[in-house]
């Protein structure tokens, strides 16, 4: 009988998504069908629909299943970008990784804040509601496109793109690279923290742990990244470290030096963000300007340049987070020039909470 009963469950669950998948497709502008799921014992009593016409910002598109907010829903909030995403693309399969590890793992009610083009957000709608059906879990999901948010940042993309891209000029190429640089623009203003991930990642631990970071951030903190684990920033430093020979920028971590950041996780404070005057200045054209050249500095990894240098420069305005919550896979640095000194910076000796396979390394099956 139980094994019937979960069953029973998993098929009503799944006919209740099919049919918000229904209305998502037919709404019209703004109006939705949106099933609220009370989630607290994820039983069937707590089901119900209703229909209502609900008025959202251009940008803040519903999800096909929504959970009724409580308090802690404004609070845990992630980001993910998924865009340019064909139905049989290797993406397509590294964002179910994603999703269906974060799911679960967590133990808190998620709010799933997903950046995307019109076909992609098809795409995931698909993935989100099988990992839904598969986990016995749900979450609040928002799709935002990322066309009009590219175009409400225009003014960071521009500034950073002729010094943080390998080929600038490709606007909606390099918007991609730079939103989380404004994502307290963009996140609705109720939000006050929030963890952008990029889809290659894996969870082994509970997205709420590394909510905790939050209560380590300094009094002046706006974000948390982990240490870059390749020697990528000990390379595009070359001029700078020539003529400063005894910089500790670049350097490994064992010997007390600052390897950079990696943007494959971030956590952001919104609420000071929106309220920085120190970030805001650092982030015109004039600022950005000044530092790249001041550290002869030509990157190519995006907003993770920009992050690295924000923390040579502004170093209190960055909370480290333990390497664990960003285990990188990567090893093209190995293969290029760094062998003999790879495994200084690769080295993580934490527990890992969050694989991350850049460069399309293959993440462990664990």
């Amino acid at each position: 009988m139980p094994l019937l009963r979960k069953v029973l469950l998993r098929l009503t669950i799944l006919v209740l998504l099919l049919v918000a998948f229904y209305c998502y497709q037919t709404s019209d502008g703004g109006h939705w069908i949106v099933f609220n799921l009370q989630t607290r014992n994820a039983s069937l009593a707590n089901l119900t629909a209703t229909s209502a016409a609900t008025t959202y910002s251009i940008n803040y598109l519903p999800s096909t299943v929504s959970i009724s907010p409580r308090n802690e829903t404004n609070y845990y909030n992630v980001w993910c970008i998924f865009t340019k995403v064909a139905s049989n693309s290797p993406m397509k399969h590294k964002f179910q990784i994603f999703t269906d590890s974060l799911l679960r793992f967590a133990s808190i009610d998620i709010t799933f804040h997903v950046i995307s083009d019109d076909d992609s957000r098809d795409i995931a709608a698909i993935v989100i509601q099988n990992v839904m059906v598969n986990t016995g879990k749900f979450m609040e999901v928002f799709y935002y496109n990322v066309h009009k948010l590219a175009a409400q940042l225009e003014d960071i993309v521009s500034v950073m793109s002729p010094h943080f891209s390998s080929k600038p000029g490709t606007y909606y190429s390099d918007a991609l690279f730079f939103i989380s640089l404004g994502l307290h623009r963009i996140a609705p203003s109720h939000q006050r923290f929030a963890v952008m991930f990029d889809a290659d990642t894996k969870f082994r631990k509970d997205v709420k742990d590394l909510f905790e970071e939050f209560n380590k951030f300094g009094e002046k903190a706006l974000f948390g990244l982990a240490p870059e684990l390749t020697p990528v920033y000990r390379h595009v430093l070359y001029l700078y470290r020539n003529k400063h020979p005894t910089t500790m920028f670049g350097e490994p971590r064992h010997k007390g030096g600052y390897p950079g950041y990696n943007s494959g996780m971030v956590l952001f404070n919104l609420e000071r963000l929106r309220k920085s005057h120190v970030y805001n200045e650092i982030v015109n054209k004039d600022s950005v300007d000044a530092i790249t050249e001041k550290y002869h500095f030509k990157g190519h990894l995006g907003d993770q340049d920009f992050y690295t240098l924000l923390g040579m420069e502004k170093p209190e305005l960055i909370h480290t987070v333990d390497c664990g919550w960003n285990r990188q896979l990567c090893t093209w640095w190995r293969d290029h020039g760094y062998a003999d000194i790879f495994a200084n910076y690769s080295e993580c000796h934490s527990e890992t909470k969050l694989w991350h396979g850049n460069c399309n390394t293959p993440i462990p099956n664990d």
